[in-house]
């Protein structure tokens, strides 16, 4: 193999180190530019400002390095080279077994494991003068209650591991460290045989049962103990709660002669931990330990989303976030305070803190002693590699599927929009995110084809990550009724797509012993989920889960293969814990074979962030009153409040196909080719095409296989005719056929990188009914009845005389309108006015700015209101006088093409009725040239 070939293959292949050995090399991005670096990649963060648009390359972050752990990892290194001086005869033989070389298949330990375990053992063994200028701080009570009671600080230590790296090993091995040690020398208050594991809820509580010594404990799966101690090692007790059995109790609301208040700190730990009555000295182990920690007080984060309507998912992921902190940190102190803790080990893949803790975003916990995170075990190959979209024929500079969620809501006119007071609408978020949803589906088709060719027992699982219940509802409607797939469809009483009922969910998972029924409907759901891709259980043949917010923790399934994201991903530590549940591989035996997971709309960029507070002052500004002017009543102007038509027609139908403005099947609305490549090494921003790994061409093919055009084009007319009247659907659906594929033929243009087919998404597919349902007509000349407007009812008319606001944007006086100031939010507007001001033609003129003109139209299936720029009292060179809509526009797009064909529907309606005066719509691409476009109008 020549050296260019030995060159290509590293960049080629991002598991660049052993999993059993320390890493060695590790991917350094500078300024985008991949370099294989020689030696262990620092332990460290990265501090970015706190912006929402302005990507920075890594190196204009600011990288922190967490000194105390790269030294400990130095000391360590020295200490494991000398042979482990100063340990005890016990501990000596577990580091023996554990590094001996004859250990094979599982049973061989990971460096990261071993790396993990053999830091607490330094910490508490070593002697002092190996430690010495090691520091970091305990964990002290902060708040006025805790001080009060006197309670004393916690001793912690932190092992950062990354999701799938072996935590519970780790946990075991320091579990049979102690203990042993305990066991052999009961006066060494070094150690402890009584543990108390906490963890995040019940499912990760059935999961550490392997912590009790039995014949299918990891003490014997893993040979994490010689087979002459491990009769001794059942002489622990070992205890494990989920955070939830801590929640206080107090009886001082209840109707009891006899009320004893708030429990005491003894009575507390006789309720929780009955088990550990007569121990002292316990070893705590937090596992998931980025929800233990002492929250700050509640202060509102900047963006913060205050919806005034079905509530924020944020906003109350944060209040749980908060309340579990708060009663899993607070049991802590009242243990330490009655029986006294040694130390606490947490293990957490993301030990930082979150939004809404009272500390910085993205700051790691203070007493994190050992660091192997996702990277490291990427490059290491002990986990599946993330795939994310870095290119796309688009020519978008980000990709869209790579920051879906932002792109969506760009993408959705206001109304529809996510704003800080109200939720998008799942019709428009869904209708966005379906080209997504479909490309991410056919990987998983050729994921699935794959699993049976190879004799898989279970399918691969794809996971859709929504916003909101009223989102993942209507998204499990399309994929479970088999809108996208076939393959994923539930039928036959087959469930294929599993839609997570949350608040069920966590009502299971928060149960304890004492009140978990075993039958009822939230545990059957919870049995179903922690068995996805498990062979003879519930959720064995599960293909697709649909969630609101990220799986809960403990869902360790191994045949994940696709990821999408469908909400907002507010930090790092989020998408990181997402994507976690897919990261699980499923071959242990060769480590060198990459194994993926498909990441869409997760921005991951495999990193640890704080954000820095930024700042921002604007200066204030005087506002301007714009109002209708008594004394310019002549230069008033009315028009018509149109709410809807009347459509009656008998028999014929018609459109004018030439007219009507095409339709583009482009990449550059909706990419039809994704680039997706491996996410490796540390890098900020944007995703690009550089650095290691293979990449892969995906597509929507398996979507428009299923989904063929004369299909699509069927569901199309069947959908126009029944918002043109069911009742007429007999003889109207064949002339609407007719019309739907004259339209399809000659209106729709396809790029050389699209196919006709994509008309089948949900996007385009509204687009073609709006606009049909806007140009088709009843057929005057074979005697139907012109199409006429129904007026409001109570509001026949609007006038410019109801004009009247304050604003601070840049206002201009005027002469010619009844309004007296035309406010302007672009150079263009000003234009314009100036030259209607100009114009010896016409009368009088009125900005549509809080004058309440709209003309309704339908786009992308839901109603809107299109308010054009201006209304033109004009005259002509006859005399007459004509009202004319005027639309500036420059770029055009879909939504602006409805809204031409809902003005003209419009104008010819109201024209038709008479009795609003003469109207007519003007389009203007330049207002530089509006003079002249003007002067076509006589």
């Amino acid at each position: 193999m020549s050296t260019q070939d030995r060159r290509n293959l590293i960049v080629d292949n991002p598991i660049i180190n052993d999993p059993f050995q320390e890493p060695s090399r590790y991917w350094l991005y500078t300024e985008g530019q991949p370099q294989l670096k020689a030696g262990r990649r620092p332990s460290g963060y990265y501090l970015a400002a706190r912006t929402t648009t302005k990507i920075k390359p890594l190196a204009e972050e600011e990288l922190v390095e967490i000194e105390h752990v790269n030294q400990i990892r130095e000391r360590i290194r020295q200490w494991r080279e000398q042979g482990y001086p100063g340990t005890s005869r016990i501990t000596r033989e577990l580091l023996d077994h554990w590094n001996s070389p004859e250990r094979e298949g599982r049973k061989r330990l990971f460096f990261c494991e071993k790396e993990a375990a053999e830091t607490i053992i330094w910490l508490t063994e070593a002697s002092p003068a190996a430690k010495q200028g090691i520091t970091f701080p305990a964990d002290e009570p902060d708040d006025p209650v805790s001080i009060e009671k006197g309670y004393k600080a916690l001793k912690r230590y932190c092992c950062k591991m990354a999701t799938g790296s072996g935590k519970t090993v780790v946990m075991a091995m320091l579990v049979a460290w102690s203990a042993l040690n305990k066991i052999q020398n009961k006066q060494d208050k070094r150690f402890t045989d009584a543990f108390l594991i906490v963890c995040p809820n019940l499912t990760i509580k059935e999961r550490l049962q392997v912590l009790q010594p039995s014949p299918k404990s990891y003490y014997e799966e893993f040979d994490l103990v010689p087979r002459s101690l491990l009769t001794m090692l059942a002489k622990a007790r070992i205890v494990v709660k989920n955070w939830q059995a801590f929640n206080p109790q107090e009886d001082s609301r209840t109707k009891s002669v006899v009320q004893r208040g708030e429990e005491s700190d003894s009575a507390f730990c006789r309720r929780v931990l009955p088990d550990l009555a007569g121990k002292r000295n316990i070893f705590v182990i937090d596992d998931e330990a980025h929800h233990a920690y002492r929250p700050k007080q509640k202060e509102k984060e900047e963006g913060q989303t205050q919806f005034t309507k079905e509530g924020n998912v944020e906003q109350e992921e944060m209040e749980e976030e908060y309340e579990e902190a708060t009663v899993w940190i607070n049991a802590l102190d009242r243990i330490n305070a009655t029986l006294g803790i040694n130390f606490c080990i947490d293990m957490s893949a993301t030990p930082f803190y979150i939004k809404g803790s009272g500390y910085q975003e993205g700051l790691p916990h203070p007493w994190i002693v050992s660091d192997f995170g996702l990277v490291d075990a990427i490059e290491s190959g002990i986990v599946k590699i993330p795939r994310v979209p870095v290119d796309s024929n688009s020519g978008r500079y980000i990709p869209e599927y790579f920051e879906l969620w932002k792109w969506i809501n760009e993408k959705l006119p206001y109304a529809d929009r996510q704003t800080v007071r109200r939720r998008a609408k799942p019709e428009a978020i869904y209708r966005e995110g379906e080209g997504a949803l479909a490309m991410l589906s056919g990987e998983w088709q050729k994921t699935f084809v794959h699993f049976q060719e190879n004799g898989a027992k279970t399918p691969p699982v794809m996971i859709v990550v929504c916003d909101n219940t009223n989102l993942s509802e209507l998204v499990t409607r399309h994929i479970a009724g088999g809108d996208i797939l076939p393959e994923l469809g539930n039928a036959d009483g087959k469930e294929n797509t599993l839609r997570i009922d949350t608040k069920l969910l966590d009502e299971a998972e928060s149960k304890t012993e004492a009140d978990r029924p075993k039958k009822d409907k939230a545990e059957r759901l919870r049995r179903t989920v922690i068995t996805v891709g498990k062979e003879g259980e519930l959720g064995e043949q599960i293909r697709c889960v649909v969630s609101v917010g990220m799986l809960n923790e403990g869902w360790d399934a191994h045949n994940v293969t696709q990821i999408l994201g469908l909400r907002a991903f507010t930090s790092q530590l989020l998408c990181e814990q997402v994507v976690g549940r897919g990261l699980r591989r499923t071959n242990y035996d060769d480590f060198t074979h990459p194994e993926y997971v498909d990441v869409y709309g997760i921005p991951f960029e495999v990193i640890p962030v704080a954000k820095k507070t930024q700042t921002v002052t604007e200066q204030e500004r005087l506002s301007t009153l714009v109002r209708a002017l008594p004394e310019r009543k002549n230069l008033e102007i009315k028009f018509p409040r149109v709410e809807g038509y009347v459509f009656d027609v008998k028999q014929k139908i018609t459109a004018d196909i030439e007219s009507m403005p095409r339709l583009i099947i482009d990449p550059v609305r909706e990419p039809t080719e994704v680039v997706a490549k491996d996410f490796v090494g540390y890098r900020i921003g944007r995703p690009d095409r550089l650095g290691p790994g293979q990449e892969v061409i995906q597509n929507r093919n398996p979507f428009h296989s299923f989904h063929r055009l004369q299909t699509t084009v069927y569901h199309i007319a069947a959908e126009i005719t029944d918002k043109l009247g069911p009742e007429k659907r007999p003889f109207i659906f064949p002339q609407v056929l007719e019309i739907t594929w004259e339209y399809i033929e000659k209106r729709v243009k396809v790029k050389p990188e699209a196919k006709i087919e994509e008309i089948a998404l949900r996007k385009y597919m509204d687009w073609i009914v709006s606009r049909l349902c806007d140009a088709i007509r009843p057929d005057t000349k074979a005697g139907e009845t012109p199409i006429l407007p129904i007026i409001e009812r109570y509001r026949s008319t609007g006038s410019s005389g109801e004009v009247m606001f304050r604003t601070v944007k840049e206002s201009y006086g005027t002469k010619k309108s009844h309004v007296s100031h035309v406010v302007t939010d672009s150079r263009w507007e000003h234009s314009v006015a100036y030259q209607l001001e100009r114009n010896p033609n016409v009368i009088a003129y009125v900005k549509n700015d809080h004058l309440d003109f709209e003309i309704p139209y339908e786009f992308s299936g839901v109603m809107h209101g299109y308010r054009p720029d201006y209304i033109i009292h004009y005259k002509q060179k006859d005399g007459k006088e004509l009202n004319v809509i005027l639309e500036v526009k420059g770029y055009e797009g879909e939504q602006d093409r409805a809204k031409q064909n809902a003005a003209k529907k419009w104008v010819d309606a109201v024209n038709y009725n008479g009795g609003f005066g003469k109207w007519k719509l003007l389009l203007c691409r330049d207002p530089h040239k509006l003079a002249g476009i003007m002067d076509n109008l006589n």
